[in-house]
């Protein structure tokens, strides 16, 4: 999950470091699918698939584009979660393991998220039911519309780390390598699954939810003040949420803003974006993926506990955990590429087409 768990003080520290340095604005375009088919046999006349880019595209003989790298964001979040300055400073730049003057970076807003198609544009509980498969081959889709056919890398945080691990399942030969950061490769369960079910509920048995048909004038907000605060602890860290609220009266504020800024989301959104993870487990078929693949976690994260990975001992995988230093964020650490980057600058410099 992205913004519940993103602090006020996050949030300042961005917007400071964009200020800073100035930095490179996304591209930003459409896709349009026509008569989509979900894996639970729904459909959609129309699926549109919102994406940004960023970089510049090479092309190879046949014209399709040779540089391009797929980058997936976490649960309620967006493409643009992915273009925060603290990814310029640490992953974008020259030298950096995304250089934008080796690499075209393509952002796409997940089904359900940002600006591509979600219950919120009118069709509510009439929407149809996603899963993180849908995700994927919506995603794959896209990329044969704008004449990509192979990928330097794949890179997703979160929910897109889950997508990650599906990519290489479902269209193993269509990127040099792999990179999944706070995620496992096995079914949701345990504290992570207790966690979803418990938004879950409290969606659905809102007065105000009304089987999801509700009016955009009066949206339910009841669920607001159980689903935010609890989204806070599980992505963020106690040394973080210590120093925001050090006091009685501090925790109780933050408590506060934080059921204000959840007031920005849309029930039905984050009710479809939760359920979608039940079709994910990539576990009975690992196997399935061929190319070196890079997993990255945190030894904070309440999501991913580390004693609970299920990661897998093949040798063209490699593991990561960044133990609690000074400055952690629990599972929000992937808003922090800086504490990362060094990890993903390691792993594809050892690649042989990228040395």
């Amino acid at each position: 999950m992205s913004k519940p768990g993103v602090s006020a003080s996050l949030r300042t520290e961005l917007h400071s470091a964009q200020a800073a340095n100035p930095q490179p604005k996304p591209d930003d375009a459409f896709v349009e699918l026509h008569d989509f088919v979900f894996d639970d046999g729904g459909t959609l006349a129309s699926l549109k698939l919102h994406y940004l880019t960023l970089g510049t595209p090479r092309r190879d003989a046949s014209g399709a584009i040779a540089n391009g790298v797929l980058l997936l964001h976490g649960t309620a979040g967006s493409a643009a979660d992915l273009a925060q300055a603290a990814f310029f400073d640490t992953l974008y730049g020259a030298g950096q393991p995304l250089d934008l003057s080796r690499y075209f970076l393509l952002i796409p807003d997940a089904i359900g998220a940002g600006n591509s198609s979600k219950p919120s544009d009118g069709l509510q509980a009439r929407f149809p039911h996603y899963g993180y498969k849908d995700q994927v081959r919506a995603q794959h889709l896209l990329l044969e519309r704008i004449g990509i056919q192979h990928l330097k890398l794949v890179l997703g945080t979160s929910m897109g780390g889950m997508q990650t691990w599906l990519w290489g399942e479902m269209f193993p030969n269509d990127m040099d390598c792999l990179v999944a950061i706070a995620s496992t490769p096995a079914a949701i369960s345990g504290r992570n699954m207790i966690w979803r079910e418990m938004i879950i509920q409290a969606i659905r048995s809102d007065p105000a939810w009304n089987n999801g048909d509700y009016s955009k004038d009066s949206p339910p907000k009841n669920w607001i003040k159980a689903v935010i605060p609890l989204s806070a602890i599980m992505t963020g860290s106690a040394q973080q949420l210590q120093k925001q609220a050090p006091t009685r009266k501090t925790a109780i504020d933050l408590v506060d803003k934080l059921e204000t800024d959840g007031e920005a989301y849309d029930a039905n959104d984050m009710l479809y974006a939760f359920e979608s993870s039940a079709d994910y487990n990539p576990a009975p078929k690992l196997n399935a993926i061929i190319k070196p693949m890079l997993t990255i976690n945190f030894a904070d994260d309440l999501t991913n506990p580390p004693e609970h990975l299920h990661l897998p001992t093949a040798s063209n995988y490699t593991e990561v955990m960044i133990p609690v230093g000074p400055a952690s964020y629990g599972h929000m650490n992937l808003a922090h590429p800086a504490v990362w980057a060094s990890a993903l600058q390691s792993f594809l410099q050892r690649l042989p087409h990228e040395r």
